[in-house]
């Protein structure tokens, strides 16, 4: 017996065996049982082999998508990752494992919220849980940006190294999971809502049991550094990570730009266009001037209404030579007290031609602290004070 769970190939050979014996039909139970008694604890990657030697034999990937619930089950805590690779704060496998620990209280959340209204449906305040329940139900469907990186970012790199039976596999569960929780919202009910939770965690236990040990194994650290960087066009999943990590630089390799390649302009919380960020700056209903460190106008949004006229010929000019000699004092003033850290605020309100504006001035400081300028922040709020009782139903402004 020894022998056999001491030999990689025997090993995999019956665990072939007993997934196909899934296959057939016969209990998970009992082939649980059989797992346990042979076998031991299984190491990941011979799951993957396996997984993949099943789909390179002729068994269909959407055959081995119907067992991968049962045979996930079976061997469900008989997987040994002890050998997994440990990664550093930041890197893209702590922040799937972050993710999964909020995914985990957000599951308990919901199921806490179900027994309270199975405990007393008709009381006082099950309302009020039926909110909690929807809440938390919303805040789940968050693990679509967590899916998406695995489909998008870790399943590439394991394509090209041939491993496309696993990838296939959870990119199908993923969908399946999507639906049931899109069920779930659209009508929720303990038989709606327990499918979709289920699903969600069986995932939970398959990236951590199988594909995080073996993207660690398979990827090196500048596939990490790309994954890393592609991440925010993506998004994070309830969590944004406290640290950022970033390969370590190898000698005489070229260094990348941060921003990304697909040209996207990155920002900690998403990403825009150079053409997508110029028509939301122009959009917004206020004109913004940015005042460098310096004391240069450096931007100003061209919205279609705008409230005082500037031109090009303004940047990069000192902006105390942009008002008349009566206020450049305030200016100078509000500046030197943002510098010196005195201050973080400046607003001012007057009337001008039967409009009410009101013209304020943001300090800009970088995450130490340190002053990188000064925003000016000038609104036309006339008809907003004008406004009166409520609109709750759609009318466009532009039908009244």
């Amino acid at each position: 017996m020894s022998e056999l769970i001491n030999n990689a190939e025997r090993r995999k050979e019956l665990l072939k065996h007993l997934i196909l014996q899934l296959h057939d039909g016969k209990a998970p139970a009992e082939v649980r049982q059989s797992l346990v008694r042979l076998l031991g604890q299984v190491p990941y990657h011979e799951v993957v082999e396996v997984e993949q030697s099943l789909i390179d034999g002729g068994l269909p990937a959407t055959e081995v998508l119907k067992l991968c619930d049962v045979h996930g089950a079976a061997l469900k805590g008989q997987i040994d990752t002890s050998a997994a690779k440990p990664v550093p704060a930041g890197h893209p496998v702590d922040v799937f494992r972050q993710e999964n620990r909020a995914l985990e209280w957000e599951l308990e959340a919901v199921r806490a919220d179900l027994r309270t209204l199975d405990a007393a449906p008709d009381a006082a305040g099950s309302g009020e849980a039926w909110v909690r329940l929807r809440g938390h139900l919303n805040a789940l469907m968050d693990v679509d940006k967590h899916y998406a990186r695995k489909e998008n970012l870790l399943f590439p790199y394991l394509e090209k190294r041939g491993i496309t039976g696993p990838p296939t596999v959870m990119w199908g569960k993923h969908d399946e999971a999507r639906a049931l929780l899109k069920a779930a919202l659209a009508s929720p009910s303990a038989a709606t809502i327990a499918p979709a939770l289920e699903a969600i965690e069986g995932m939970i236990d398959k990236e951590e049991q199988i594909l995080l040990p073996m993207c660690l194994d398979k990827l090196d650290e500048a596939e990490w550094g790309a994954i890393a960087r592609h991440t925010l066009e993506l998004g994070y999943c309830l969590v944004v990570p406290a640290v950022l990590w970033r390969p370590a630089p190898v000698e005489g390799a070229p260094v990348e730009d941060e921003p990304t390649t697909s040209g996207r302009i990155q920002l900690p919380s998403g990403s825009f266009s150079a053409e997508e960020l110029t028509a939301i700056l122009n959009t917004i209903p206020f004109d913004l001037t940015f005042v460098d460190r310096h004391d240069k106008v450096r931007y100003f949004t061209e919205g279609r209404e705008r409230i005082f006229a500037r031109t090009k010929a303004i940047l990069g000019r000192d902006v105390s030579l942009c008002h008349p000699p009566s206020s450049v004092h305030v200016v100078e003033r509000i500046l030197a007290d943002f510098k010196a850290g005195r201050e973080e605020r400046a607003g001012f309100w007057i009337q001008m031609k039967g409009r009410f504006l009101s013209i304020e001035y943001f300090a800009l400081r970088s995450p130490a602290g340190d002053y990188l300028g000064t925003l000016e922040v000038s609104q036309d709020l006339t008809a907003k004070r004008a406004l009166e009782g409520e609109r709750r139903i759609l009318a466009y402004d532009s039908e009244a």
